[in-house]
Order: C-alpha cells, then structure tokens, then sequence
C-alpha cells in the first residue's frame, strides 16, 4: 500500500514542479485555442438552452407520446374485444341470414305461384285492352283521314279558285265557284 501512496506522491511531486496542475492546464488549453470564459458562458448558455428544451420541448413530446402509447395499450385491448364481439355477431348473422334465406324461398314460390295466375289474368285483360286501343286507333284514323281529306278539298277548292281568279283575271261567280269545287272534290276522290 505504501507503494502506492509514493507513486502518488511522486506524480503530485512532478506536476508541482513544472509551475502546478493549472499551469499545465492553462499551457494545454493555450495551445488548442481554449479560451476559458468564453468556454463558461458558451456551457451556461448550453445549459439555459438544454433546460428550456428539456422543460418546453421535450417533456411535452414525452407526454404526448406516453398519452399514445397508452391510447395503443387500450386501442390492441379494445380491438381485441371487437374481434370477439364480431365473431359472435357473425356467427348470430349467419343464424339470421339462414332463416331469412328459407323464409324468403317459401314466400318466393307462394309468389311465383300467385304471379303465375296474376300474370294469366293480366295477360288476356291486357289483351282485350290492346285489342279495344287497336280498334278504337283504326277508326280514330279513319275518322282523322276523312277529316283530313275535307280539309283538303277545301283548301284545294280554294287554291284552284284563287289560282283560277288570278289567271283569268276575273272575279268568278258563286256558280264558277261551286261548280270548280264539284269538279276538284271529284278529281281528289278518284285519285284515292
């Protein structure tokens, strides 16, 4: 142990001798460029800085990411849940959609079967109906080219009239008049 507390003391000895520890510090930082007060308020400066953002950075981010990670703990719990509750409301589904599917095929063939008789009935009133519209439409169209044909002969009669009037160059007599309408109405109904 003695040993040891000499080369200690040997060492102490030697550093006093060359001007003291803090003159060969101060040799030390003179060669690399170190100016102490400088290196004090550039370090105070550092600890202002890591302060504020220790307090206003960094521990607000560390409490909203601890506030997420909990929200994740409970959201895996949660969603855990769910896919228990929906397996069973699935399988509850596939109970309900399997007798609605045999409720609904019952009701489909007492459908079919009533559609099939509806649809018969349906089908000759729509017949007669189509058959009446037919019927009514052909005379309709008989009774619209008769009509159509007066009024033809008329305007005819009167173009013929006007046409004649302005040939001739005189004003024809109601005689003249009627006997050109007889003689057109004639002409008309002989080329239909």
């Amino acid at each position: 142990m003695e040993s040891k507390i000499m080369i200690g003391f040997h060492i102490m000895l030697a550093a006093t001798e060359g001007g003291g520890i803090l003159a060969t510090a101060q040799d030390t930082a003179d060669r690399v460029g170190l100016n102490w007060q400088q290196f004090v308020s550039q370090a105070i400066a550092f600890g202002i800085v890591a302060f504020i953002l220790k307090r206003f950075a960094f521990d607000p981010i560390f409490k909203v990411l601890d506030e997420r990670r909990e929200k994740i703990k409970e959201s895996l719990e949660n969603a855990d849940k769910i896919k228990t509750e929906l397996a069973a409301a699935e399988a509850n589904r596939r109970e309900i959609l399997q007798k609605a599917n045999e409720k609904a095929n019952g009701m489909i063939a007492e459908a079919q079967k009533a559609a099939a008789a509806q649809g018969e009935r349906k089908l000759q009133e729509a017949t007669g109906q189509a058959e009446d519209i037919v019927k009514k439409a052909r005379e309709a169209a008989v009774l619209e080219r008769e009509r159509m044909l007066a009024d033809l002969k008329r305007e005819v009669g009167r173009l013929v009239i006007d046409t004649t009037s302005k040939v001739t160059g005189k004003v024809l007599t109601p005689a003249d008049q009627e006997r050109l309408n007889t003689e057109t109405s004639r002409q008309l109904a002989s080329s239909n």
